[in-house]
């Protein structure tokens, strides 16, 4: 599988990766579909101590387990939990920053995480002080590279002017396209890679999206939303399924270093797997999703 440079850093993830949120808690299950990612080529894996409150920082923990150093492994933090309690708040502070990487260190089994971020943010939070954090850790060797995970712009632009960031993860797909707007090429222009989440758009543009159809995305309409899907079905054929169409929309630009997907079963994984067998994308066919689809606008949904 193809590798693509975080930023400037040492790190190259392959440019489909696995985000574990949707693994689920059943430790075989979950580790079958690790495996089969990383045997075809998967290096790079997703989580966050904020997943079933630690639980999944155990499992991928183990299931990678004698081969840590072929993976390139991403966790974040931000979010003060105390596991087996419902709820968490709020925390960019250096303090629990620094106390939350050695709990997930202890969780994942290792010591070290590649790329760590911070799980979300707020233009009103004390971003010199989360940078500090993150700036400390690395020199201490605890991570080997930081980040954010936001789809806020002005929390972007900030990070952008005042850190080290060699990532954002953010939601990006053909029917969310707010990243183009205005955040794609300045990460770009300043050497930060994009790791894109959903990129399935809650699976309405896989293989299956015809079942997955929602009452509406964004500013998309019910109706319009099984319109799109439905076409979006058409382009499968020999050359491309839907679900490979999908994950080559979000790698066009090169901004973007890894397309995320997440799954909960081996033949979710199969099929994001198809990516691998797929004809390139053509600028025609690229042009004809923009044209199908359409822009979004960060004004109406600032989050």
């Amino acid at each position: 599988m193809k590798k693509r440079q975080i930023g400037k850093s040492d790190l190259y993830v392959s440019e489909i990766s696995l985000g574990c949120m949707s693994l689920g808690t059943e430790e075989k299950k979950a580790k079958s579909i690790i495996d089969r990612a990383i045997d075809a080529g998967v290096n790079y894996l997703d989580t966050a101590d904020l997943y079933d409150f630690g639980a999944n920082e155990q499992i991928v923990g183990k299931a990678i387990q004698g081969r840590r150093e072929d993976l390139i492994i991403g966790s974040k933090a931000g979010n003060n939990f105390t596991p087996g309690q419902e709820g968490w708040t709020w925390d960019p502070s250096k303090k629990h920053i620094k106390r939350a990487v050695k709990d997930s260190l202890q969780r994942l089994g290792t010591d070290y995480i590649d790329l760590y971020q911070l799980h979300g943010g707020t233009i009103d939070d004390p971003m010199d002080e989360t940078i500090e954090a993150f700036d400390e850790l690395k020199q201490d060797g605890l991570i080997r590279e930081y980040g954010i995970s936001s789809i806020r712009p002005n929390v972007i632009r900030e990070y952008v002017n005042r850190s080290n960031i060699s990532s954002v993860m953010m939601q990006y797909n053909a029917l969310d396209r707010r990243p183009e707007e205005e955040i794609l090429d300045l990460l770009s222009e300043n050497d930060i890679s994009v790791l894109a989440r959903g990129p399935l758009a809650k699976g309405m543009l896989s293989s299956k999206g015809h079942q997955k159809a929602e009452d509406g995305f964004l500013e998309y309409s019910q109706e319009e939303i099984l319109a799109l899907t439905e076409k979006w079905q058409d382009y499968g054929s020999d050359a491309r399924t839907p679900t490979a169409l999908a994950l080559q929309y979000v790698l066009h630009h090169p901004a973007v270093a890894t397309a995320v997907f997440g799954a909960s079963s081996v033949e979710q994984v199969e099929d994001n797997l198809s990516y691998l067998e797929a004809d390139p994308l053509t600028e025609q066919i690229f042009s004809e999703i923009q044209t199908m689809t359409r822009p979004i606008t960060y004004q109406k949904h600032r989050s």
